[in-house]
Parts: structure tokens; C-alpha cells; sequence
């Protein structure tokens, strides 16, 4: 997708004593519902997901944000585990279509852990939800590290074993397991090289602020001994009413064994396979992304 060239405005809204830091681009209420996007992570950023502001071109206005503890959004360093919890980004969302008055007409566009919240919230069946993407999103990550072990056992000899023994003695921090979780994120993150700018923006502010990430998913996409590492919504999603689009990457690290609950068990749900891309294919696919998506987005009416 390439740079809309549409207004853009940005602020923040209030969030408890915090604040959650939002864009816009286009013009709210003028015809067509909001697209809404859900960054992943926990403990990312919107940078990534930043070209899906050109839906704003087709009419559709794209607000994105920063969940709290990252980006633009109130950074809290000092929070323990206990603190980040997917109730707290649900609390987030729901403040931040309050704040902006969208709950009557929109549409969420969540990304990998973006999209399982993006879930959660469609099966508590909001009156203004018009429509769903849940993108390279895993139903649990129950089912995740499980997937997670068959993409490591495939990986170049030794790269596991170094990861392993990283991972065992507590130093993940190290350049040397650095090195051999690129070799995995190369396959199964992004395939493309170099990483686009706004990739890498994104992975480095994770980086420089690693709170969310660390406490929630862990050290890496595929050593998750965070809070989240039980979690997850198959148990909800069969209560989600609204149009339903699953996108995922041929050699995406969320498999298709990750993603399949969604389709077993939403009602109104299409699967849509990158065949070319790993866990970015708005980035690695941006045409066919573009495509698939605006057409989604007519069918909703």
C-alpha cells in the first residue's frame, strides 16, 4: 500500500491516569465504518501496520494506535507481570472507541497478538462491529509453542541447539542467540531483505523498551514464558457474529494449525493463504494484501 494522501490528525485520550497515543487518517463518520488496527506484540507498535492507512484513499478511515506501554502511548517500565494483562488492552480498545466515538460503525484489523484481542472483543458481539480481519493471529499459544517446536526442528543444524542452550542458561540477551533468532524470524517473521523501515522501526522500539514484550510473550516470537503463555481465545470465538477474514503467510510462524480454530469454530469466516509471505504479508504481499482486504471491507456493505 502506498502513502495515503489523505488528512491526518493525531492526539492522545485519557486512559485512567494514562494515556494511549492514536492516529487517524481520513475523516471520521463521513460514510463508511473505521478501520481500527490492532498492533501485535504484546508490546509493539503501530509502525508496521502503518500502510494501511491508504484504505483511507478507498474511503474507509484507518485509526491506528499504540497500545499502553509503548510508542506514542504512556510507557510504564516499573509495571510487574501482574499488571499487563489481555483485560487491560480489551479496557484500552473499548476506552479508545469510546473516546473517539466509533462504537456505532467499525471494523478491527488485528495483527498476530493484535488479532487475538481483536477476537476477544468481536465475541462479546458490540452492536457497532461491523466486520473482522484477524491476521497471522494464533487461536492460543497453547497451540503456538507447539507449532513452535516443529518450525524450530526445521531450522539450519545447530541453530536450535544454540537457542536451546541460551534459553537454558538465562542468557537470551546474548549476540550469539540474537544471531540464531534472526535465522527464524528470516523464515517464519520476515521474509524479506532488508526488513522495510517501518519493520524495523517497529522491532526496535520493542527493543528499546521491552516491558510488554518480556512480561506477556517472553524473550523471542518462539521461547513465550510469559504471562501469555496458557492463553488464549478458542473459547470465545464461536460467539463472534460479524464477517470474519483470516489472513495468513505460507511460512507464517502463526501455521495453519494455529489459525485453524478460527475457521472450525467462527460462523461467518473466510481463509485467505499468502503464498509468498511469512508473518507480514501486507508487507511481504502488499498488492494481493490490498486487494483481499478492500474487498473484504465492500462485502461488509
Amino acid at each position: 500500500m502506498t502513502s495515503p494522501a489523505a488528512l491526518q490528525t493525531k492526539g492522545t485520550v485519557p486512559f485512567g491516569e494514562h494515556k494511549t497515543w492514536y492516529r487517524v487518517t481520513g475523516t471520521l463518520g463521513a460514510g463508511r465504518p473505521a478501520v481500527v488496527v490492532l498492533h501485535g506484540g504484546p508490546g509493539s507498535t503501530h509502525d508496521y501496520l502503518v500502510g494501511l492507512a491508504a484504505l483511507a484513499q478507498h474511503g474507509w478511515p484507518v485509526v491506528h494506535y499504540d497500545q499502553l506501554g509503548n510508542g506514542g502511548s504512556t510507557h510504564l517500565p516499573d509495571k510487574g507481570a501482574e499488571f499487563w494483562t489481555p483485560q487491560l488492552f480489551l479496557d484500552e480498545l473499548d476506552n479508545l472507541l469510546l473516546r473517539l466515538d466509533l462504537r456505532d460503525d467499525y471494523v478491527l484489523v488485528g495483527q498476530s497478538w493484535g488479532g487475538m484481542l481483536a477476537a476477544l472483543h468481536a465475541s462479546a458481539r458490540p452492536e457497532g462491529l461491523r466486520g473482522l480481519v484477524v491476521a497471522d493471529a494464533p487461536a492460543s499459544y497453547r497451540l503456538w509453542l507447539r507449532e513452535m517446536r516443529v518450525l524450530r526442528g526445521r531450522l539450519p543444524d545447530g541453530v536450535d541447539e544454540t537457542l536451546r542452550r541460551h534459553e537454558a542458561a538465562g542468557t537470551t540477551d546474548s549476540q550469539e542467540y540474537f544471531d540464531a533468532m534472526m535465522v527464524f524470524y528470516n523464515r517464519h517473521v520476515c521474509t524479506l531483505d532488508p526488513w522495510p523501515r517501518e519493520f524495523v522501526a517497529t522491532f526496535m522500539e520493542i527493543y528499546n523498551d521491552p516491558t510488554v514484550y518480556y512480561a506477556m510473550n517472553g524473550p523471542s516470537e518462539f521461547h513465550v514464558i510469559g504471562s501469555l503463555r496458557d492463553w488464549g481465545v478458542e473459547d470465545r470465538v464461536a460467539d463472534i457474529e460479524v464477517p470474519t477474514l483470516l489472513i495468513s503467510g505460507r511460512h507464517d510462524e502463526a501455521t495453519p494449525a494455529t489459525v485453524r480454530p478460527y475457521f472450525d469454530l467462527i460462523p461467518d469466516v473466510r481463509w485467505e493463504v499468502f503464498e509468498e509471505s511469512s508473518h507480514t504479508p501486507h508487507l511481504e504481499e502488499p498488492e494481493r494484501f490490498r486487494q483481499v482486504l478492500i474487498e473484504f471491507l465492500k462485502g461488509l456493505g
